[in-house]
């Protein structure tokens, strides 16, 4: 079984904890190396994940020569910037969301993306990959809700410890672009469509001068989606798509348990459906499909055009939650 070697950029806990594990399961991954600028730092994580290399830099590892692609997971403000030294060093990049702390930020890596053809670029969505997701946006699809008109989002968490990354604004903390950028990723995946305009309404922490509580409405031609996400409230997650004939609630719409199966509720002209995916990894199938696309050389799933998309939303919502206005798009 082909597979493509790949390196991580950093030793961020949601790469030792989620997505190496996951993508050393996978059929077409292998982790080959990880580096941190801090050398010990990555002996040890290679020691515990068994990872064959551990680079004391970046650098080191962009330049090793067994490395074909690289996942980036480090704080939201060096995004753009290490994914595009990884294009230029010859590597396929899985970059974690949000891209980049804006959409002029997320346009200049496309830029380098053009610059670089031969290479793969992809922003890290994995929810978009797990069955419940396409189960559900097979049966918005198939008009098995009649007219999609309007999907609800709800994502938080409760987080005040001052030394989190997600505390910290000058490196991309708040809760639009950590969890945020789910609600919005979710209502144009699900309308297949921009929306047109967008209202926000941000709350910012006093002391940490991050959004920690922001919800907007995103209009689009078919219907609306509303959202609201935080990162000082009681954890709960949860999104209900409805038509105008049926409807659809996701238990655990982003953080899908990989050892247990997950559930999606469907009403519809014959009643309440439930409906139990199988258990599976959505970070093991995200792996896979991008190295997929490396050893094929076929398009990505989800292409950068569609992360900029998302970061102009996203940007959208805190001009009008600073304005009071309707941002139209």
């Amino acid at each position: 079984m082909a597979k493509v070697s790949w390196g991580v950029l950093s030793t961020a806990r949601i790469g030792l904890q989620k997505v190496i594990p996951a993508m050393q399961k996978g059929r077409h991954s292998r982790i080959v190396a990880i580096a941190s600028r801090d050398a010990a730092k990555a002996r040890d994580a290679a020691s515990r994940l068994k990872i064959p290399r551990a680079h004391g830099s970046y650098e080191a590892l962009l330049a090793d020569p067994d490395v074909e692609a690289v996942y980036i997971p480090l704080p939201n403000h060096l995004h753009v910037e290490w994914s595009i030294k990884a294009l230029e060093a010859g590597k396929h990049v899985l970059c974690e969301k949000p891209v980049g702390l804006d959409a002029e930020q997320a346009r200049q890596l496309q830029a380098a993306a053009e610059r670089h053809p031969h290479l793969k670029v992809m922003e890290a969505f994995m929810y978009r990959f797990h069955p419940q997701w396409i189960e559900t946006r097979n049966l918005v699809a198939d008009g098995r809700l009649g007219e999609l008109r309007s999907v609800q989002t709800f994502f938080s968490y409760y987080n005040v410890d001052p030394a989190n990354v997600r505390n910290k604004p000058d490196i991309g903390g708040g809760g639009m672009l950590d969890i945020g950028c789910y609600c919005v990723s979710l209502s144009r995946f699900l309308f297949d469509d921009e929306p047109r305009r967008v209202f926000g309404a941000v709350e910012y922490d006093p002391k940490f001068k991050i959004d920690r509580l922001a919800s907007g409405i995103l209009e689009f031609r078919a219907g609306t989606s509303t959202f609201t996400c935080s990162t000082q409230l009681s954890a709960f997650q949860r999104v209900n798509v409805i038509g105008t004939a049926g409807r659809i609630e996701i238990e655990i719409p982003f953080n899908a348990p990989p050892k247990k199966r997950c559930t999606i509720w469907h009403q519809g002209e014959s009643g309440l459906r439930r409906i139990r995916l199988a258990r599976c990894n959505q970070y093991t199938i995200q792996g896979d499909l991008f190295s997929q696309a490396v050893l094929n050389d076929t398009d990505v799933p989800t292409p950068l055009d569609d992360a900029v998309a998302n970061m102009r939303v996203i940007d959208a919502v805190f001009e009008s939650g600073r304005t009071g206005t309707w941002q139209t798009l």
